[in-house]
């Protein structure tokens, strides 16, 4: 177990050096450049094996306790330890992340996006996996700050290499964005080091802040919160995320809403709500109110693009709705409450996995009409897609009403747990607050519902017969193959919770109870 998770956080940095090595002889195929997307694939194939192994071999009769741990000391001087560690927090990240880099590899190895060196495009693409692994894994507070940081290169030359119209600034919006979130972020941190005298993050939630003072509480949430609420995105300082997915290649969008922006909450909930809880409580209302202003304006930023004549860009709109749907996250972790922290990390797990879907979706129809603006896909003829692609269309409804939050599915549950927690927080905080933020909240519920069905309507129906352009391709099999895990798994965790919910309760309840279970 101590070998597979430091195989799954190290493997893809080894494989990403292999990358730009030249390819042996033999193993070239038709081409170098099929060599290295293969290569991409097999080497994400066995990073998913080793974490559906560690998955296999976690000991699930206790995942509030950290397994699979690595402790060696690697910086005396300032205390800091390469130490590695999964619960039932963490677990369905990492493997949600393991599952989204497999198939964005699968699916590039049969659309490239158009751009420099494959090799660079796989070696970046396996950097950014080992950095998002590796948030997930670290149990160090400057570790984690450097896996963090990690992704932030990667991912502005994806962007800025291999993105569309306007891609070098966007890029550099997210970069200047996030950068400067950083910077705060760990000014934070090493507030919360030298106060506590430790960087281990086991330590510090085991603590739970005895050894820190109410100010340096304040200050530390306040830093750490704000460096972690830009890359979440939080309202209103997300104007960073709809650049970034328009620009971004498909890959790109998938794996910036499916695993980037979890790495800012899941920092909200592994170290800002354990180790200063007395800080936490104090910002805690002023975080929801944030979440639920975010929740209201992402639903009418997309009613607003979905709406005939505004030349709203699909791409764009799914980027406001994760704005919207990680409000819901953010309203849970303020709650401070289990059912409210369950329902947050349920709603992070089936934001990866619809959105993820849904972004695949949208660069399919780019690839099919050479755009993605909602007028132009809803003209005179219409996309139609239920009589010209209609596997298409029938895929698109499904992740549309995924993402509307249909009981039976996964979207379900992680916002219905988050409004529950608002419902009664926990106690010391303001109940009036929380029972507005909950009816904001319920209210952008019923945007979310408009704004997707109008997109469903505008795209999926009309008269195939009409229009000059008739002959769409309907799903191929690598697109079948790539989509279909993110249906299976959706369907799966809206029928049964408990799958999700019995990893990450037992751990949620260990770590708000101070690192006694």
């Amino acid at each position: 177990m101590q070998f597979l998770l430091a195989f799954v956080v190290a493997a893809p940095l080894l494989g990403a050096v292999a990358a730009l090595l030249p390819p042996p002889p033999g193993l070239k195929g038709r081409s170098p450049e099929q060599a290295v997307l293969r290569h991409g694939v097999t080497v994400t194939g066995v990073i998913l094996a080793a974490a559906i192994a560690l998955a296999l071999g976690f000991d699930h009769d206790a995942p509030a306790r950290f397994q699979a741990t690595t402790d060696i000391s690697w910086i005396q001087a300032l205390d800091v330890r390469i130490h590695l560690g999964i619960d039932g927090i963490s677990l369905p990240l990492l493997l949600m992340t393991a599952l989204l880099f497999f198939l964005c590899a699968l699916y590039s190895y049969f659309k490239l996006p158009a751009g420099p060196s494959p090799k660079a495009f796989v070696a970046l693409l396996l950097v950014l996996e080992s950095g998002t692994l590796a948030t997930f894994a670290v149990l160090d507070l400057l570790l984690f700050f450097l896996a963090f940081e990690m992704v932030l290169i990667p991912m502005y030359f994806l962007i800025a290499r291999w993105g569309g119209a306007q891609r070098q600034a966007a890029a550099w919006k997210f970069i200047l964005y996030t950068l400067l979130g950083s910077v705060v972020m760990l000014l934070g941190l090493l507030l919360i080091g030298v106060n506590s005298g430790t960087f281990d993050m086991v330590a510090l939630a085991s603590d739970n802040g005895r050894e820190l003072t109410h100010t340096t509480q304040l200050l530390a949430v306040l830093a750490i919160g704000t460096g972690l609420a830009v890359k979440t995105p939080m309202w209103p300082l997300h104007s960073w995320l709809p650049d970034a997915h328009t620009a971004a290649p498909t890959v790109g969008s998938v794996l910036l809403a499916g695993v980037l922006l979890k790495m800012g909450t899941y920092g909200f909930v592994r170290i800002l709500l354990p180790v200063t809880p007395d800080g936490m409580a104090t910002f805690a209302p002023y975080l929801g109110a944030f979440a639920a202003v975010g929740i209201v304006y992402g639903s009418l930023a997309c009613l607003a693009l979905a709406r005939k004549g505004s030349k709203g860009d699909l791409k764009r709109l799914i980027a406001y709705s994760s704005v919207g749907h990680m409000g819901f996250v953010l309203l849970g972790i303020a709650t401070m409450t289990p059912t409210g922290v369950n329902g947050a990390l349920f709603a992070n797990i089936a934001h990866g996995l619809i959105t993820g879907l849904l972004f695949f979706l949208v660069g399919a129809l780019k690839d099919r009409y050479g755009t993605a603006d909602l007028d132009t896909l809803a003209g005179a003829t219409g996309a139609a897609l239920y009589g010209r692609a209609p596997r298409l269309g029938a895929f698109l409804a499904f992740a549309a009403v995924a993402s509307l939050g249909l009981p039976g599915l996964a979207g379900f549950w992680g916002e219905m747990l988050a409004l529950f927690g608002a419902f009664d927080p926990a106690p010391g905080l303001s109940r009036p607050a929380f029972l507005t933020y909950m009816a904001l909240g319920a209210f952008g519920t019923l945007l979310t519902a408009a704004y997707l069905l109008i997109v469903v309507r505008r795209v999926c129906m009309g008269d195939p017969a009409t229009g000059p352009d008739l002959a769409v391709a309907d799903i191929q099999r690598h697109e079948f193959a790539a989509w279909t895990p993110l249906v299976a798994l959706t369907v799966l965790a809206g029928l049964w919770p408990a799958v999700l919910l019995g990893l990450t309760d037992p751990a949620v309840q260990k770590l708000l109870a101070g690192g006694t279970s």
